[in-house]
């Protein structure tokens, strides 16, 4: 047996990664449970966005209604996982009355079908919307229009955050670009099923109004463009919120809500029932093989990644944890060795990866490029795993062509047919961070992990840079700058760099789909590949490559 695998092995070229790393040393002991602490952090500012405040909570329950989380539960199948995105969306922001940014979003199972679901917390400011809640909601249907995925509105909002409505309501980008976003899903033929479980008002009413089919609760849900107060207000008529937009109203008067339910939970199975109606996508079919695991536990990612951006970490240890049985086929070994590119499996689905083992020259730019072309036309998805300080700069180098080159690594990338994910798990600066499948290049899905960093450069570099800056602009008019005085101009800047550059300001941006913990990224990348293949892959197509 051993013999017909070593066989197989000299004739797909496979390579069991093995790892140099002495797990009993006293540097990776002590990396690791440094790195320990770190993920101790993120699950406690993990826990932190899911707590309410106790008396909203009681009054919630109090009325026969579940938290968001529940409502999720419920709706989708028994023991099947939920990927959950941007948990950390608008943290740190508005005193920490945001949570979550007001609204739960990811891909579920219903029926054994994936679907995007996009809940509003109600215990958050009345499931309002503030910046951050739009780019998220958003996120979640570009994610639904890529992946070609039915989406479940669990509906509970009461609109646009008065208080913040010029930086909501008129942009390309705000909140009516959702209702958007479903009349162009509706077209690509994408189901969209609404359940109206609270309070949908004024732009939010779209949302029912332009699903396929809409679920409301009786004596709970409400639909309309202007509540009572409002309607008072413009014409003087007094009338309670279940009369002007009740249940019974818009599924027996107005026929704006199609099914009537009689509680949460009969709503959620109304939810069930109409997805087991929709018809079952094309899925894409890969040559996946029976999943393994790695021969390295996964949980040594913690000794094997630095804290520090500056720490190099060394791609192929990286990648022996991630792939099954730790084995890949390389591609160009020898060749640009600050690139890796592979072959593999995770979880038993094929992957294409491209690591960065340094910083990036024109040769790693070309690598690249041929490695993406190979993954296009054998329709494999492309993994990128980010940590990258970009490309080399100079005079050698760009009289080189290295913008030249980095170009057609560019292209490649944004032209891609296969889906791709990518996973930031060092530091992202700079056009690296673009070339390697940045969120500005559309990849199916992105993650970090929480030692990540993404800045334009170091903030060191940029401390620098704007100093020296300066001392030009002073030195022409006959002064110089002290090195206290230089000193003084730099600490503001790394101060700055080392809060924006931080993966959790990152994600309270949206920059990513969600900070994750190493030990679990096996299983979120499966459930992203599967969640791409509800899409087929068109055939390959390029752009014009400077030569």
């Amino acid at each position: 047996m051993l013999k017909w695998l070593k066989r197989i092995k000299e004739l797909y070229n496979l390579e069991s990664l093995v790892t140099r790393l002495l797990v009993k040393d006293p540097e990776f002991l002590q990396r690791t449970a440094s790195y320990r602490e770190l993920i101790a952090d993120f699950r406690r500012k993990l826990s932190e966005q899911s707590v309410r405040e106790s008396h909203l909570l009681e009054r919630h329950l109090s009325r026969g209604r579940l938290p968001v989380r529940e409502r999720i539960d419920r709706l989708l199948d028994v023991g099947t996982p939920f990927l959950e995105w941007s948990v950390f969306a608008a943290y740190g922001k508005y005193h920490g009355q945001f949570p979550n940014a007001g609204i739960v979003t990811g891909v579920g199972y219903i029926h054994g079908r994936e679907v995007v679901v996009i809940a509003n917390d109600s215990l958050v400011k009345g499931g309002t919307y503030v910046a951050e809640t739009i780019k998220k909601h958003l996120r979640a249907q570009e994610i639904a229009m890529q992946n070609n995925l039915p989406c479940i509105y669990l509906v509970d909002s009461g609109g646009i955050f008065l208080r913040e409505q010029s930086k909501v309501f008129a942009d390309r980008d705000d909140f009516g670009r959702i209702f958007f976003n479903m009349a162009r899903m509706s077209a690509q033929g994408i189901p969209q099923i609404a359940i109206v479980m609270g309070s949908c008002t004024a732009g939010g009413a779209y949302i029912p109004a332009m699903s396929d089919e809409t679920v409301i609760i009786r004596e709970q849900g409400t639909i309309f463009l202007g509540g009572p107060p409002l309607v008072q207000a413009a014409t003087g008529e007094k009338i309670s919120a279940e009369e002007l937009g009740g249940g019974e109203v818009h599924t027996s008067v107005s026929g704006v809500a199609d099914h009537l339910a009689r509680d949460e939970e009969h709503a959620l199975q109304l939810g069930r029932s109409i997805v087991a109606t929709l018809p079952k996508p094309e899925k894409q079919v890969l040559n996946t093989e029976v999943p393994a695991d790695p021969l390295y536990p996964i949980e040594e990612l913690y000794g094997i990644l630095g804290q520090s951006p500056r720490e190099a970490v060394d791609a192929y240890e990286v990648i022996a944890r991630l792939v099954d049985r730790s084995e890949w086929h390389e591609f160009k070994k020898k060749y640009a060795q600050t690139l890796l590119t592979g072959f593999a499996h995770i979880m038993g689905y094929p992957v294409g990866i491209i690591a960065n083992n340094g910083i990036l020259y024109s040769e790693s730019a070309l690598k690249a490029t041929h490695f993406i072309e190979l993954c296009n036309f054998r329709k494999i998805p492309l993994l990128f795993l980010q940590n990258v300080s970009g490309f080399m700069v100079g005079k050698k180098y760009e009289h080189g062509g290295i913008a030249r080159d980095g170009a057609k690594m560019v292209h490649a990338v944004a032209n891609a047919v296969v889906p791709r994910f990518t996973l930031v798990y060092g530091g992202s600066y700079g056009a690296g961070n673009y070339a390697m499948s940045g969120r500005a290049f559309d990849p199916n899905f992105m993650f970090m992990y929480p030692n990540a960093r993404v800045a334009v450069m170091g903030g060191e570099q940029a401390a620098t840079v704007l100093a020296v800056v300066k001392q030009e602009q002073l030195q022409k008019e006959g002064k110089e700058l002290t090195n206290q005085e230089m000193n003084n101009l730099k600490e503001p800047v790394l101060k700055k760099y080392e809060l924006e550059s931080s993966a959790y300001f990152a994600s309270s941006e949206l920059w990513d789909d969600g900070i994750i913990d190493p030990a679990d990224t096996r299983k979120v990348l499966a459930m992203a590949i599967e969640t791409s293949l509800n899409k087929t892959i068109p055939e390959p197509r390029a752009g014009i490559y400077r030569m």
